[in-house]
């Protein structure tokens, strides 16, 4: 068997690394950087589990990846308008499971890195090879078709464990800002849609915010955190014999921007067509399509719909009997989604117009 170059190390491209190591191939992982995970700096970043039936680590399971890595169940949000309405809300499952990203220790990067290793991955740092050489390509964002933006601190808190979500466009137009806490631990940070000059004013206003819903203690800063979002319906899933993985292909979810595990399943399904010798960019295409129009059409309506500050949206997610099977219809492209999506790609063409939609 010929080796397979994968041009990129983050969670596509050690997803496919394990899967294809696991079957004996030989692996290479070429990465630009000195350090697998550098575009993050310990931020603390949610696998969703709200999208699909099955717990996410179960997905995980079944995708060869171990739980080596810090990774913190979570039931609880309180979630804000910033003004006038705040629920806490608790779930009957974890809603999401906390990670850290970067090349700190415990985080989600390092434990995919550590299993590639000992699986026999060559992950080659300092090092690239042109694209047309790659049997893999997962370079990350594309950063022409930003849709989205965030920027936050990390720091040392003696606050208690919680997850606090504010949805108010002063803090974050069109998005959410969040601050979470985990063993003394702190991520406080903005993500916006739009007006992506100001993103550090939105930040400020968030803090003022989460400030006034609870007892904010920031003991010691430790640095500053951000990243970009990216989207594509249009998606590259192959060209010549590379496959596209992950934000490479255009791979996120439009209405938050929660897009491991959409990641980590691109890389698998890559690995199991080279395993499998089948057609990765119909299978990619069959997967992923529905899911990405849905999420372009839940944000058309989140956008459309902010109405009262949010406040309609926060009471939904307060008295939804049937939370997530609301949620994973919304992400699966239901009946209604199918007759939206014509009205909401218009919008959102006009909206994003840099974007491939």
């Amino acid at each position: 068997m010929n080796p397979i170059k994968i041009l990129g190390s983050g969670p596509s491209a050690l997803s496919a690394a394990i899967n294809l190591a696991k079957e004996k191939f030989e692996v290479h992982v070429y990465e630009q950087h000195e350090e697998i995970g550098k575009r993050f700096h310990g931020d603390i970043q949610g696998l969703e589990n709200w999208s699909r039936r099955e717990d996410v680590l179960d997905t995980l399971a079944k995708m060869n990846i171990s739980i080596n890595f810090d990774c913190q169940p979570s039931s609880k949000i309180i979630v804000s308008n910033g003004s006038n309405t705040k629920e806490d809300i608790t779930f009957k499952r974890p809603i999401y499971y906390l990670v850290k990203r970067g090349s700190v220790d415990g985080s989600f990067d390092q434990g995919l890195k550590d299993q590639a290793s000992s699986l026999g991955v060559n992950i080659h740092f300092n090092s690239t090879i042109p694209k047309e050489e790659a049997d893999i390509i997962a370079t990350g964002p594309i950063s022409q078709e930003l849709f989205a933006a965030d920027e936050g601190l990390i720091f040392k808190t003696d606050m208690e464990d919680m997850v606090v979500a504010i949805i108010n466009d002063k803090a974050a137009p069109k998005g959410y800002a969040y601050l979470i806490v985990t063993k003394g631990y702190g991520c406080l940070c903005t993500c916006i849609f739009e007006d992506f000059p100001h993103l550090k004013d939105y930040l400020e206003r968030a803090k003022e915010m989460f400030a006034k819903i609870v007892d904010l203690r920031i003991i010691e800063k430790i640095r500053d955190v951000g990243g970009v979002g990216c989207f594509s319906t249009k998606n590259i899933f192959k060209e010549g014999k590379a496959l596209f993985v992950g934000e490479a292909s255009g791979l996120q979810d439009m209405l938050w921007g929660f897009g491991i595990r959409n990641a980590l399943t691109s890389g698998f399904l890559a690995a199991r067509s080279i395993i499998e010798k089948s057609d990765y960019e119909k299978e990619a295409k069959s997967f992923f399509i529905p899911r990405l129009r849905a999420s372009l059409v839940n944000r058309f309506l989140y956008e459309l719909f902010a109405i009262g500050n949010y406040a309609p949206l926060i009471n939904k997610f307060k008295n939804e009997q049937n939370l997530f099977g609301w949620m994973e219809s919304l992400h699966n492209f239901n009946k209604i989604q199918k007759v939206i999506y014509p009205l909401a790609l218009v919008y959102m063409r006009k909206r994003y117009p840099k974007l491939r939609i």
